[in-house]
């Protein structure tokens, strides 16, 4: 059995229990060397086969993969956060159908929320944004036409940007053509829950110097809308007016 595992965004404990225990128990571990904190390894039994994927092609990780089950070993895949958001997987589980190789899909922590956490945030306020956009600028990955920058900033939803940290000044450009003013509140946050986790708060017009001013380039989300503003109405779940099937209104 192949076990897609999401490691959570960086910290070592904020894998899933259940994460943590298929570590523990697996033969063989293949690991987003680039993304994932290694501290993880620390779960993996004596003698398990430990390989890191930033050094290999598909083709070899499926070969690993396919000898492990082979053999009646189990193998972990550690993708970092949760492995349905840019993780890749799709094509790594369409190969092991084909091989009719089983796998299960363990999810983690996304990054987006050890950013909102970092940030001390949420991203959906009631009367600011009920709307939360997770997404990327085009690089060596293209981005579908109707899903760029300039075309999603038109909803002035919440917005978390993956992969677009050493783009900041065009994707700045990007964010005011699509209708974001200049003064919005930003955020850049680097490698959250991690121990070198930095916060950085800027606005719209000012992403690209913010992110020049703390060498940042790359392992950051950046976060975009309202939300990071003081203005925002209360919830209506604790309304006092509000009758539930659970109280009464009190007022």
């Amino acid at each position: 059995m192949i076990h897609f595992v999401g490691a959570g965004c960086g910290a070592p404990d904020l894998i899933t229990v259940r994460g943590m225990r298929l570590l523990e128990q697996a033969d063989v571990i293949i690991y987003a060397g680039s993304l994932v904190n290694p501290a993880l390894l620390k779960y993996a039994k004596a003698g398990c086969e430990i390989h890191n994927s930033a050094e290999m092609t598909l083709d070899e990780v499926i070969a690993v993969m396919q000898r492990a089950e082979s053999e009646g070993r189990m193998t972990v895949r550690l993708h970092t956060g949760d492995p349905s958001i840019f993780g890749a997987i799709r094509e790594q589980a369409d190969r092991l159908d084909l091989l009719h190789i089983a796998y299960e899909i363990c999810p983690g922590v996304s990054s987006f929320c050890g950013a909102a956490a970092a940030l001390r945030a949420e991203y959906t306020l009631p009367e600011v944004s009920q709307t939360v956009i997770l997404t990327r600028m085009a690089g060596r990955t293209p981005v579908p036409e109707r899903e760029q920058i300039r075309s999603l900033a038109s909803h002035h939803a919440t917005m978390v940007i993956f992969l677009s940290a050493g783009m900041t000044e065009l994707l700045s450009a990007e964010l005011i053509a699509g209708g974001y003013a200049p003064e919005t509140p930003a955020a850049i946050v680097y490698k959250a829950s991690w121990p070198e986790e930095k916060v950085c708060r800027c606005t719209v017009g000012t992403l690209a110097e913010t992110a020049q001013n703390h060498g940042i380039r790359k392992t950051a989300l950046i976060t975009v809308g309202d939300f990071l503003g003081d203005d925002y109405a209360l919830s209506k779940l604790y309304d006092p007016a509000l009758e539930t099937e659970y109280r009464e209104a009190k007022i």
